[in-house]
């Protein structure tokens, strides 16, 4: 098994055609890398693939994934509910055992430069990775998304990081960066009603007075008649799932609607359900020892 393992999540935009997807993911495909979870959402037409490995390994593997994705997405063709800004939407690279954050950030900024270089796209550093704290926060960065992109680019504060000046004209551009885990939760709400999940996103989310930590946005899925309130969970410690599922039900109860289930997109550290759980149960004393597994796995070790 690897010294290292550092997890990478690359989202691109395609979550419809299933075939494209999967040959996008087996470009990873290699030594010192492997592909855990394929996460498709077609009203989003997004995907999210999992991916964990060796720094080096991995490395290759992004790449390979980048060029097969700029072959087998077009963005002038593409549509969905969620915001992008290129082929490749972003690339976040997350340390998980025997790696730092700093490892991450390193390895970040070397696989941003070696796209640009190799396959032509420009690249924005974003989170812990920004060279510049403008740049930090991905929404800023994807603002405009790829039909705005093209005048965004020319400006000089949005000089990318890396790579050309002007936006790949099929692929748009690619945001690279290192992070903590985050956790891609959804929740959908039992009505067509897209007023009702914007107010309730606005509601939960921090940069309107929310929940700390939580990113969310209202879309509505036409093809199952709901709406879906879409977040991101940057720090699950600090800000619970399951705090975040109690306040948009109560949202939604206030305004008369029931939530009709919630999703993760990819996956999630086993922590923040065990978080879940011990406060949903209000077991005393909680410990991850109770898992049988847990206790198992502490005992070979």
């Amino acid at each position: 098994m690897w010294d290292s393992i550092i997890e990478c999540v690359p989202n691109i935009s395609e979550g419809r055609r299933r075939e494209v997807v999967e040959d996008v993911a087996a470009a990873v495909a290699g030594p010192g890398r492997q592909v855990i979870d394929l996460s498709l959402d077609p009203d989003h037409n997004r995907s999210v693939i999992t991916i964990v490995g060796e720094p080096d390994g991995l490395a290759e593997g992004v790449l390979s994934l980048v060029r097969r994705a700029v072959e087998r997405i077009d963005l002038r063709e593409h549509h969905g509910e969620h915001p992008r800004m290129g082929a490749v939407d972003v690339i976040p690279f997350i340390p998980v055992r025997g790696a730092t954050m700093d490892d991450c950030v390193r390895l970040s900024r070397t696989v941003g430069k070696r796209i640009a270089e190799e396959i032509d796209l420009p690249v924005y550093l974003y989170e812990r990775s920004a060279t510049n704290a403008a740049r930090r926060n991905l929404a800023t960065i994807r603002k405009g998304e790829f039909e705005g992109f093209a005048t965004k680019i020319a400006l000089p504060e949005w000089e990318p990081d890396f790579g050309p000046k002007e936006i790949h004209p099929s692929a748009g551009v690619v945001a690279v960066g290192a992070r903590e885990f985050l956790i891609a939760y959804n929740i959908n709400l039992a009505t067509s009603d897209l007023t009702v999940a914007k107010e309730i996103a606005s509601a939960v989310r921090s940069s309107s007075g929310g929940l700390r930590y939580v990113k969310a946005l209202g879309f509505p899925l036409a093809e199952k008649g709901i709406v879906q309130v879409s977040m991101n969970l940057t720090n699950f410690k600090k800000t619970p799932i399951l705090r975040v599922f109690d306040l948009v039900k109560r949202e939604a109860e206030r305004r008369g609607v029931l939530v009709a289930g919630s999703e993760i997109v990819g996956t999630l550290p086993r922590q923040a359900l065990y978080d879940v759980a011990s406060a949903a149960l209000q077991i005393k004393g909680f410990s991850s020892q109770l898992v049988l597994e847990e206790r198992i796995e502490s005992a070979l070790r």
